[in-house]
């Protein structure tokens, strides 16, 4: 890339980095403050582990992949261990998305054991396995399928950091692409088809309006998590495929801008996934206005406090001023004896 290229791509990373940061934190203060009793709902607890995870995108994985492109020279050890924070972050993501998916199927199929089943507990020791399986299978690089050769680890002089350099284009192909997300992205694709063909028959058997208002917000809310994980999928399979093209023809398959746009993608989409949720989701659409009213609110308060307090010290330096004008000429009198007092006063 050219240099004003390679400025205008960390100029987006780093937008891309405060975007997920901010969006992102609005997200887990929505749920967890805005929306009542909200993390005893497991769907809620999986929306915020995917928010963690994606703040946790803008906050390491945007400025490790600017920082491994070669432009810092690593042992082969540590930069093959930050490399592996990203793919943990990517698996978070896969997980928690597959952890909704599962969670909306079991709601609709199991009505009268669900309650029974997904307890505020049992969600909360889901998430941690999610966090868990994450850290396994994103650190898998670490246990010998990695490009660490021993040549590098002798060499007195480190080689620049790079992501390929430590990572193995077969693991990400066969293991990461393949095993780690297509696998759980075409289970989810079959659970969704399944909850909205059943969604489809219940409002057509349905005659009661309660019954069908309540399937239809159930619907509503399966369109919108099913929008999130369609928009992971385009947003990462694009990069995935040209690990594929790299792997089957060589350097040459793939351009170094059609690289550098497929990772801008990937990390675009802990972005949106804020958004998405304002415009798509009721009840955190809702916490966003009451948030952001008691941002305005208190912000206005402070304004007008401050304000009263120059107003009120303004008025008590004026008053002070007027009163040493006033008393002024009295001040070098001296106090009056009780003759001069009787005198005067009569």
């Amino acid at each position: 890339m050219t240099d004003w290229s390679w400025v205008a791509y960390t100029a987006v990373e780093v937008l891309i980095a405060v975007a997920c940061c901010l969006g992102n934190v609005l997200v887990v203060c929505a749920v967890c403050v805005g929306i009542r009793d909200s993390l005893r709902e497991p769907t809620f607890c999986f929306l915020v582990s995917l928010a963690v995870a994606d703040f946790l995108v803008g906050v390491a994985a945007v400025p490790l992949a600017v920082l491994l492109d070669g432009w810092v020279r690593l042992t082969p050890e540590l930069c093959l261990l930050l490399s592996c924070v990203v793919l943990v972050l990517t698996e978070a993501s896969v997980l928690s998305l597959l952890a909704i998916a599962v969670d909306r199927y079991l709601r609709l199929h199991t009505p009268l054991r669900y309650k029974a089943l997904a307890t505020q507990r049992r969600t909360w020791l889901a998430v941690s396995v999610c966090w868990i399986l994450s850290c396994i299978l994103g650190f898998t690089p670490l246990l010998g399928w990695n490009n660490r050769s021993p040549t590098n680890t002798s060499s007195t002089m480190s080689p620049p950091c790079t992501f390929l350099s430590v990572i193995s284009l077969p693991f990400m192909v066969y293991f990461n692409f393949l095993g780690c997300v297509m696998a759980p992205l075409l289970v989810m694709t079959l659970l969704y088809m399944r909850i909205f063909w059943s969604l489809q028959g219940r409002l057509k058997d349905s005659s009661n309006p309660q019954a069908q208002a309540s399937l239809l917000r159930e619907r509503k809310l399966a369109c919108s998590l099913a929008l999130v994980l369609i928009l992971f999928a385009v947003s990462w399979i694009p990069l995935h495929l040209m690990n594929c093209l790299l792997l089957i023809q060589g350097p040459q398959a793939v351009t170094r801008g059609s690289v550098y746009t497929g990772i801008l993608l990937s990390h675009a989409n802990s972005a949106v996934n804020p958004v998405l949720y304002a415009y798509r989701i009721p009840k955190i659409q809702q916490a966003y206005t009451q948030i952001w009213r008691r941002f305005f609110l208190r912000r206005n308060y402070r304004h007008e406090q401050r304000d009263v307090r120059r107003s009120v010290t303004g008025t008590e330096m004026l008053s002070q001023r007027c009163v040493n004008q006033e008393g002024g000429p009295h001040l070098n009198k001296a106090p009056r004896g009780p003759l001069e007092s009787s005198v005067f006063d009569a």
